[in-house]
C-alpha cells in the first residue's frame, strides 16, 4: 500500500515540477496523471500497489469534497451574482464529457 501511494505522489510531483518548468497551461496533478498512465500502459500489467492504496482511498473519497464545500459557502455572493455564466459551463461541460465517453466507449468496445 505505502509502494502504490508513493508512485501517486511521485506522479503528481513529476507533474508539477513539468508544469512549472515549461510554465505549461496545463495543472500540474493533470501531468502527473497522463504520466502514470503512460507508465502503467509500457509496464503492460497491473500495479498491486496502486489497485490495493487506491481501492482504499477511494472509500473515504467523500472527504476531499469538504474543502469544496467550504469554498462554496464562502462564494455564495459571488456565485448568486454569477449563477447563469455558471450553469452554462457546467452544462456545457457536462455534454461533452457525455459525448466524449460515448465516442471512447464506442471506439473501445467496437469489434473489429
Amino acid at each position: 500500500m505505502i509502494t502504490g501511494l508513493t508512485k501517486l505522489l511521485l506522479f503528481q510531483m513529476l507533474g508539477e515540477a513539468l508544469a512549472w518548468l515549461l510554465a505549461a497551461p496545463i495543472p500540474g496533478p493533470v501531468i502527473g496523471m497522463i504520466l502514470l498512465f503512460l507508465y502503467l500502459l509500457a509496464r503492460g500489467e497491473r500495479e498491486s500497489g496502486l489497485i490495493g492504496f487506491s481501492s482504499r482511498a477511494l472509500r473515504h473519497l467523500s472527504l476531499l469534497f469538504i474543502p469544496a464545500s467550504v469554498g462554496v459557502m464562502a462564494h455564495l455572493e459571488l456565485i448568486a451574482r454569477e449563477w447563469l455564466a455558471i450553469s452554462v459551463a457546467l452544462v456545457a461541460s457536462m455534454l461533452v464529457a457525455i459525448i466524449v465517453t460515448a465516442y471512447v466507449v464506442r471506439e473501445t468496445t467496437r469489434d473489429d
